[in-house]
């Protein structure tokens, strides 16, 4: 499916232009994707994913032994980590479920890493079967793998610190703070010396794994929590007079800009902070791995939903569309953390003019507070208008709840080809169908509560 436009493309490593994107909704109206029929959808823009690849990937151009894995649970839909792994990306997985997704598309078990609080034995058995990194986030967790473990297994392994460093803005989504469930907490008493301890006893034990957290946290922040990591590496290697841990996992959490179309910061930004903080870091002393997964696709995504109705109550207008809690649960339940910005289209898929007006952009779960947006300032918004959600590649879209039985939006991706900027669309995942919805609702199993006579 193509549709010829007018679209600008943008720099390696930056976000797309409004007015590129713009276009893209107009083709995709034009092509049927938004509609009627199908009245929301999720877009990736796939050169926008190259390049920010390409742009992680020159951050850390200088430093040798990099694995680069992108977080599954950012966008877990089997063909953009198959697009990730074509550009060279390794895959975080948090879950077995990520892990089938990750093989599936392709990635191999020696690029994979396998983070999680809760490994079940069964987890760990395919893992070390497989030769996936395994990071254990517990002494707990590692006296497990002690009774999984064969010798023959090729999987690298790694223990989880809490590095106790602080939260940031977004307490939820702070991950090194006194009380984080994640890791062992580096500060608590005694907890350095069992961390030295649990090397001593495990020479197979070999990577470090520290993870600050994401959204909120400044890079102030997650760099002070590489540099206790990094510290703590040479503190047990220098204990145990051999160079036992070979790989630090510095995680990723860089956070993104949501106010406007800006990259900021960067990854040079990130890696500057990190040298700043651990010099040696950079020096191959250690191989590194990262885990980055909202910074690579937040900007490279949109969500585009029709305008079902519009209406006035108590003053304030209210555009009711198809995109709301189902598809945006963070920005709904934490709008004050998570705001987007939104995009006024006409019918046709070409962005609106006009005076502006105060309006809430309401989705369609049946609760109050099903709202992605509060009194923007926007052109007036009409009945079969489409509004755009910006920045929504990673964490929208490709997880969205279940609430109301409300079916899973399709996504596509998008490319905007040469200087006639033809886009095409290739189909990522299909809308979930009502027979999909009741089969996963237990259609086979209808009359199993029902008592039968006999």
């Amino acid at each position: 499916m193509t549709q010829t436009t007018s679209a600008p493309h943008h720099e390696h490593g930056t976000a797309p232009p409004a007015a590129r994107l713009d276009a893209v909704v107009e083709a995709a109206v034009k092509q049927g994707l938004l509609g009627e029929g199908d009245p929301v959808a999720g877009f990736i823009d796939t050169e926008g994913v190259r390049a920010s690849v390409g742009a992680l990937h020159d951050a850390f151009a200088a430093t040798p032994g990099v694995l680069h894995t992108f977080a599954a649970k950012a966008c877990s839909l089997i063909p953009v980590l198959r697009l990730l792994a074509g550009c060279g990306m390794g895959c975080e997985v948090a879950s077995p479920g990520e892990l089938r997704l990750a093989l599936e598309a392709g990635f191999p078990a020696s690029r994979i890493v396998l983070d999680s609080p809760a490994k079940t034995r069964e987890e760990i058995r395919l893992a070390l079967a497989l030769g996936v990194a395994v990071n254990a986030d517990s002494l707990a967790e590692l006296r497990r793998i002690d009774a999984l473990r064969n010798p023959s297994t090729t999987s690298v392994l790694g223990l989880r610190i809490n590095p106790q460093v602080g939260g940031g803005s977004i307490g939820p989504m702070s991950t090194a703070t006194d009380t984080s469930k994640f890791g062992v907490a580096l500060r608590d008493p005694g907890a350095r010396e069992a961390i030295v301890e649990a090397f001593r006893e495990r020479p197979w034990l070999t990577r470090l794994h520290a993870h600050v957290g994401s959204q909120g946290c400044p890079l102030e922040l997650i760099a002070a929590g590489v540099a206790r990591t990094y510290e703590l590496a040479e503190e047990i290697n220098g204990t145990l007079g051999v160079r036992q841990i070979t790989s630090l996992d510095i995680g990723g959490g860089l956070p993104v800009n949501f106010a406007d179309e800006t990259v900021r910061p960067t990854y040079a930004d990130y890696v500057a902070a990190l040298t700043a903080a651990a010099p040696g870091l950079f020096s191959g002393h250690y191989a590194l791995v990262t885990e980055f997964g909202r910074s690579l696709l937040a900007k490279n995504g949109f969500i585009g939903a029709r305008v079902e109705y519009t209406k006035d109550a108590g003053g304030r207008r209210i555009a009711l569309t198809h995109a709301g809690a189902q598809t945006a649960t963070r920005t709904v339940l934490m709008p004050d953390a998570w705001p987007l910005r939104i995009g006024a289209f006409g019918p046709d898929g070409v962005p609106k003019g006009g005076p502006v007006l105060a309006q809430d952009i309401a989705g369609p779960c049946c609760f109050a507070g099903d709202v992605v947006a509060y009194g923007r300032e926007l052109p007036e918004l009409a009945e079969d208008d489409v509004v755009v959600l910006y920045d929504t590649g990673a964490y929208y879209f490709s997880t969205p709840w279940a609430y109301n039985s409300l079916p899973r939006p399709a996504v596509y991706g998008f490319r905007v080809a040469g200087p006639t900027g033809a886009v095409t669309f290739a189909t990522v995942r299909e809308p979930q169908s009502l027979d999909s919805i009741a089969a996963e609702s237990g259609l086979a199993h209808v009359d199993a509560l029902i008592e039968r006579d006999g």
